[in-house]
């Protein structure tokens, strides 16, 4: 049996622990009074018989203080009580030693692997995990509802990023930069005016993107179309430049043919500058930015000339790579990459089909860019186009005072995840029982996601002026409240969600591909939005339903209910759950099926969403991937390639690193295991991951099968 610790840990049971603690209770009372060892052993028998798989460490304590009670001990069980009481103390003192130590001593693994994107060994994230260590034991402790904190840590719920909650900061955000870069804003306490040229304007959002990430946890977008008016700007000074300089010795053609080459080489100077920049950037949480760009050609946009040479160089750039420690271009992570589909580059001909032809070139070598289709989009959010905030998390319609859609500026409170394979263990196929326990547990994330809400309200801007003075989110005054941007719907708060495949086996006994199961899977998110809808209602606040990423999460609840209830097939075996409504990783289906399947469940789950599909090397085999990406446009919202693209330093092998029998990441053409001397980068969850995984994710990425 493993006994869960108040801090989380799992640790063997030990039976002469509760020995020991009884009988220092029994040496403080009169003879009279103690209990006897053969009564001791009868109270931890009935603990064993109970045949648990996982106990709560209070759930033994309080079964020992009602059996004392139930010998007429009451003196020796109200001794126990104010033993255990003093202990509690002593733990509430200090609680975060041997967390913060094994960090430092790279032995806490839960911790260090919980985000690819972190190098735990590096000292400035290991600042960042020590204050997180800290910020979640008085979360635990001191700031959350007991109900919230014990559900957390029996995997009921999950209370994301609670490691970041002491703070009054949010999740992600949509950054407003076409304000930024128009009217200015301030960083450190200067001013900084809007630009005269492309180069700084490219400058400043690298700025820009690094000052909100340090006072913010989660992701962050920005519209790239903003540039397209500074790239003009640029273009106009150099013509008035060579005009002023050569007067009427230069002819219009050679004019432009001057003007254009000098532009030229700004923009590959601007693009390579936020490339190298976000990838070079630490924010003060160690890692780079969580930054995604949002490459939109939007037919209704005066730059959209500018804005398409900007989109294909940033693709140029990205195809390219950037070069490792050892000078061999591999794949970076970030900037994340989303290219909108619209009927002039879905490859129907269209005047921009040549850009969309280098964006599925640069998704077969680095998986970036990811598609949304904005014929889906529009059919799903009143007929807008927009991005996703970081990897994800989209906003639901909200209009300003004037009636106009608003979508920039705006940002995620927080989430709460569902563990919904642990209410069908819990079920045992009785959807009486799993309906019951499903509304009882959607009860708990209001309640969670309740207290990120309140924990916003009555925050001044000054707690972080990029985000609330200076434009990112608004222009409000110093020492003004927040409170007006977090209700009425302007920002969400997400009800997340994981392993509705593992939830459909348990209920149905078959995947949720099975038309048996795919209607029970509707029938659970329906119910999941349904939930949203009612409290967006009641509240005011913007409730939307959102497929978490998972990517410690997958692990930590497959691993919670294994310990909890043994190992079942399809379920806690696997060492993983499923990403939100995916098909199970394992599952054999071509990639339009999967994509055709899944696309019902964005629809549902409007709040967060996207879909990949698993695919082979396909850098000899573009028009194939090209009929994927027409399929895109036409069945599905927000849709992802999986492939590979790694490096091994030793041997200089760039074929796919593999996942060993052993669950080790292998060269396989000199064996090289160590870490510090490949670079691997896999598609995590929205974005893409490079400094490795934890075990249930690992084993999750070696499980996945080619659906092309």
């Amino acid at each position: 049996m493993q006994v869960i610790k108040r801090d989380g840990r799992a640790v063997s049971y030990d039976r002469s622990k509760i020995i020991v603690a009884i009988q220092k209770a029994n040496a403080e009372v009169e003879d009279c009074e103690k209990i006897s060892e053969e009564k001791i052993e009868e109270i931890i028998d009935g603990i064993e018989a109970k045949n648990r798989k996982r106990m709560l460490v209070e759930d033994i304590q309080d079964i020992i203080e009602q059996k004392i009670m139930a010998e007429g001990k009451f003196v020796l069980a109200k001794t126990y009580i104010i033993y255990r009481y003093s202990r509690e103390l002593i733990r509430k003192a200090n609680t975060t030693d041997d967390s913060i130590l094994s960090l430092i001593q790279n032995r806490n693994k839960d911790v260090m692997e919980e985000n690819s994107n972190k190098n735990a060994t590096v000292a400035s994230t290991q600042r960042d995990l020590i204050a997180g260590e800290v910020s979640k034991d008085l979360t635990k402790r001191l700031l959350l509802p007991e109900k919230i904190s014990k559900a957390h840590e029996e995997g009921a719920i999950h209370f994301h990023d609670a490691d970041y909650f002491l703070q009054p900061i949010f999740n992600c955000c949509l950054i407003n930069i076409g304000d930024m870069l128009d009217n200015g804003t301030v960083m450190n306490g200067k001013l900084i005016e809007s630009p005269k040229s492309f180069q700084v304007a490219c400058t400043i959002v690298t700025q820009i993107i690094a000052a909100v990430a340090s006072s913010q946890y989660g992701g962050q977008s920005v519209d790239i179309r903003h540039l397209g008016k500074y790239l003009r700007k640029s273009y106009n000074k150099y013509k008035a430049l060579y005009q002023e300089e050569f007067g009427e010795r230069l002819d219009a053609d050679t004019l432009e043919e001057l003007v254009k080459e000098r532009l030229n080489d700004e923009l590959r100077s601007g693009v390579q500058t936020i490339q190298y920049q976000i990838n070079t950037l630490m924010t003060t949480n160690g890692q780079s930015p969580f930054v995604t760009l949002f490459l939109n050609l939007d037919p209704t946009d005066e730059y959209i000339e500018e804005n398409a040479m900007i989109v294909e160089e940033i693709l140029r750039q990205r195809l390219e790579g950037i070069k490792n420690e050892v000078g061999v271009y591999v794949t970076p992570a970030f900037p994340k990459l989303i290219y909108v589909l619209d009927e002039h580059n879905c490859l129907k001909g269209g005047k921009y089909d040549y850009i969309t032809r280098l964006a599925i070139k640069c998704s077969a070598k680095r998986m970036y860019p990811d598609y949304i289709s904005a014929k889906k989009m529009r059919e799903n959010y009143e007929g807008n186009v927009f991005s996703c905030m970081g990897c994800r998390s989209f906003l639901s319609p909200w209009k300003d005072e004037n009636g106009n859609y608003k979508w920039e500026g705006r940002f995620n409170q927080g989430v709460v995840s569902l563990n919904l394979p642990q209410i069908g263990i819990l079920a045992k196929g009785d959807e009486n029982k799993f309906w019951s326990l499903l509304d009882e547990r959607l009860q708990l994330c209001y309640d969670a996601l309740m207290c990120r809400h309140r924990a916003l309200e009555g925050v001044t801007s000054d707690v972080s002026p990029i985000h609330w003075q200076y434009g990112a989110i608004a222009r409000l005054k110093k020492g003004e409240v927040i409170d007006p941007l977090l209700h009425n719907g302007y920002s969400t708060l997400s009800l997340g969600y994981i392993g509705l495949y593992e939830t459909s086996i348990l209920m149905k006994g078959v995947s949720h591909t099975d038309p048996v199961g795919e209607e029970f899977a509707l029938k659970v998110m329906n119910r999941m939005r349904a939930a949203c809808d009612k409290w967006k209602a009641d509240t005011g606040l913007g409730f939307g339903l959102y497929g978490t990423p998972a990517e410690s999460l997958c692990y930590r609840f497959a691993r919670i209910d294994k310990e909890r209830f043994g190992t079942i097939k399809d379920v806690t075996d696997k060492g993983y759950y499923t990403n939100s409504y995916h098909v199970d990783v394992r599952e054999k289906i071509d990639a339009f099926s999967k994509f055709r399947f899944e696309s019902q469940f964005q629809t549902i789950s409007s709040g967060g969403a996207i879909s990949y599909v698993e695919i082979p090397n396909m850098r000899n085999n573009l028009d194939a991937l090209a009929e994927v990406v027409r399929y895109i446009y036409e069945n599905i919202q927000y849709a992802e390639f999986n492939t590979k693209s790694d490096y091994c330093h030793v041997c200089g092998y760039d074929g796919e690193i593999i996942i060993n029998a052993d669950g080790e990441w292998e060269c396989p053409q000199c064996g090289n295991k160590d870490h510090a001397k490949m670079n691997v980068t896999r598609r995590t969850c929205g974005y893409l991951g490079e400094n490795f995984w934890n075990v249930g994710k690992t084993k999750e990425m070696a499980s996945r099968v080619l659906h092309l």
